[in-house]
């Protein structure tokens, strides 16, 4: 509150003086300048720093640069017409008292055809459209400012918005996605306990340093590759005593992308869709692929899974949806998923992230 004080003022005492500069530059080149003009000049800045200080006041009070467009133009008109006939009528009574008045003045106030007060309203509005040009000019400076100043504000609103939008929005697909995989997971857990109970006990111990893992990066926005490949590798070997000879790992993993920064989760969540919409649903089992290299300048993920893609699994399932939302808040246009059948029995989710590389 004190800077924007501090800021009007200063504003105020470079505008009216910049206006004294001119008329005494004026003054000068035209050889007028006298006591009396000094006079006049310093009555003439005084008043018009108290008047517009005033209407700033009016306008504040009023709400006028709260109000729509046409409304603040024309109350904005109305307020600078009175202010200058206000100040004018002032002006003259301060600069007879004071016997500062000018030749041609004090020619039109001795005039005898018509009245004094008629004559007194003459000087007014003669002198009350200098007062307008400036006061026109002053409320048009400041219209401006605050216009230029709220079309800013509302920008930057708008962009921290938009960014709690998306930071809302991660958040909630991040919460959706551990319960998801905990009940995939205990499922299969659930599967191996009347057939083997040792295997379940160590899936359930698979299954708590995946939770351990996931929980540490939950609130984070990314983490290394190679904290997600390890996720996934305690998931896959989950569900490889749930599959045994029907569930088939390889893994093309370039060394280079381990410290590449991606959502946590997500190579997660594409590897349980393969296993879910793939893999279960093979009487004979078949592969679930792990690749991860650079592609330009594009860091590429790709998982493939035996199956064949149909409309409803692989476009409208949690897996899928997430990672297309969670691209998009995170990388907009910058990343790219895309999901697609390659041959008779395989299927390929790839994932492509802008490299970021070390400073």
């Amino acid at each position: 509150m004190r800077n924007t004080k501090a800021q009007y003022w200063f504003f105020q005492l470079i505008g009216w003086g910049s206006f004294a500069i001119i008329n005494t530059f004026f003054a000068f080149s035209f050889d007028k300048l006298s006591p009396v003009f000094f006079q006049r000049l310093g009555i003439f800045l005084l008043l018009g720093i108290i008047f517009s200080h005033i209407m700033r006041e009016v306008i504040n009070r009023l709400g006028i640069l709260q109000k729509t467009l046409n409304k603040q133009v024309f109350q904005f008109f109305i307020l600078t017409f009175c202010i200058a006939l206000l100040t004018s009528y002032i002006s003259l009574e301060v600069v007879t008292i004071l016997n500062l008045l000018r030749e041609d003045e004090l020619r039109i106030l001795s005039r005898t055809n018509i009245g004094f007060w008629v004559n007194k309203l003459i000087l007014v509005l003669s002198s009350g459209f200098s007062y307008f040009i400036l006061f026109f000019i002053w409320s048009l400076i400041y219209f401006m400012y605050h216009y230029v100043t709220k079309s800013r504000k509302q920008q930057l609103d708008t962009l921290r918005l938009e960014s709690l939008v998306k930071e809302l929005e991660l958040q909630t697909i991040k919460a959706h996605i551990n319960p998801h995989f905990i009940f995939n997971s205990l499922n299969s857990i659930r599967a191996l306990v009347d057939e083997n109970p040792q295997r379940a006990r160590a899936a359930v111990t698979e299954l708590s340093n995946i939770l351990r893992s996931s929980m540490h990066t939950e609130k984070l926005e990314t983490v290394p590759f190679e904290k997600e490949l390890s996720i996934v590798k305690d998931y896959l070997a989950l569900e490889n005593m749930r599959f045994e000879d029907r569930l088939r790992v390889e893994y093309d993993i370039d060394e280079e992308t381990l410290d590449q920064p991606v959502p946590p989760m997500m190579l997660q969540t594409l590897v349980e869709n393969a296993i879910k919409h793939g893999i279960s649903k093979q009487i004979k089992g078949g592969v679930v692929k792990v690749t991860s290299d650079f592609k330009g300048d594009y860091h590429e993920m790709i998982v493939e899974n035996t199956g064949q893609l149909n409309g409803t699994m692989n476009t409208e399932g949690f897996g899928i949806s997430s990672t297309t939302n969670r691209l998009n808040l995170m990388y907009g246009e910058n990343a790219s998923f895309e999901i697609k059948q390659i041959n008779g029995s395989l299927v390929r989710a790839q994932v492509l992230i802008p490299v970021k590389t070390a400073l």
